[in-house]
């Protein structure tokens, strides 16, 4: 075989750096999740609720949760982004409220982009900045814990499930990572098959101006 002369070597090994960098930079984009969605919340959240439902809106230990997922708190609702979603939540086949107040602490002055006016269920997105919001950070400002396997106290078990849909169809990633998007209708669901909801819910309703 021929000996490369020094420019055509010169050349490789300019296009073998530039293939190293580009290997790297993914590795390094896979390993912190890259933009794609938000890291995940700490294992453990001030005031988190682990019991059964129904749950408190569990304004305690709120700044400290929202400090925890990286999100301000806010003197007011920001206006940069501004959707909703509607959450429904099912329990052995019964409907559980999402209470009103949801990130929402009066007393202290401060209101977290991620709350709840009222008990229909739907969730208020109202950001001073543009950014990818999950179910997990929900949850996380709720305080009540979601894994892949559990949501508070109801963990998966042999016969039993934590289910996911989004617009009627079956979610089967991480639930956490959930992207919050407009007018998406989220069911969250623990028990078996035969207790879902007849049908899976696929859109809501959502009032004038939401």
């Amino acid at each position: 075989m021929a000996t490369p002369r020094p420019r055509d070597r010169l050349r490789l090994t300019l296009v073998t750096l530039a293939g190293a960098a580009i290997v790297v930079g993914a590795v390094i984009a896979g390993a912190s999740g890259g933009t794609s969605s938000p890291p995940l919340a700490p294992a453990h959240l001030s005031g988190e609720l682990v019991g059964r439902a129904p749950w408190p809106r569990n304004i305690a230990g709120l700044r400290a949760r929202l400090k925890a997922l990286g999100l301000p708190a806010l003197a007011q609702e920001g206006t940069a982004l501004h959707i909703h979603q509607h959450l429904d939540l099912s329990f052995g086949g019964r409907r559980v409220t999402v209470p009103a107040g949801i990130g929402i602490d009066e007393s202290a002055g401060f209101i977290s982009p991620l709350h709840t006016h009222d008990e229909s269920g739907v969730i208020h997105v109202e950001s001073p900045d543009v950014r990818r919001f999950t179910l997990g950070q929900f949850f996380g400002v709720w305080g009540v814990r979601l894994t892949p396997r559990c949501l508070g106290g109801y963990c998966t078990t042999r016969s039993k499930a934590l289910r996911v849909f989004v617009d009627g169809k079956r979610f089967s990633g991480d639930p956490r990572v959930l992207r919050l998007a407009e007018h998406e209708e989220i069911l969250v669901a623990y028990g078996t098959r035969a207790q879902l909801p007849h049908p899976i819910p696929a859109r809501f309703d959502f009032a004038a101006g939401l």
